[in-house]
């Protein structure tokens, strides 16, 4: 059977409604949840260790 992964926005949701399940009073606002969990699902997303790997990479030289 062919499973689908989550997108990364269901990702984000998910993970955002779970930190906020389990934080402490008082609760903070569902704009922190929801940046908290991209910066977190994002920076466990092989598509973002690619671009960081991109990032740090010298650009090439164009020099004539």
């Amino acid at each position: 059977m062919d499973m689908e992964q989550p997108s990364m926005e269901e990702q984000i949701r998910t993970r955002a409604y779970y930190l906020w399940e389990h934080a402490t009073d008082p609760k903070g606002t569902p704009d922190e949840y929801w940046e908290q969990a991209r910066a977190e699902v994002e920076k466990e997303s092989p598509v973002a260790d690619i671009a960081a790997e991109t990032a740090a990479s010298p650009a090439p030289s164009s020099k004539v």
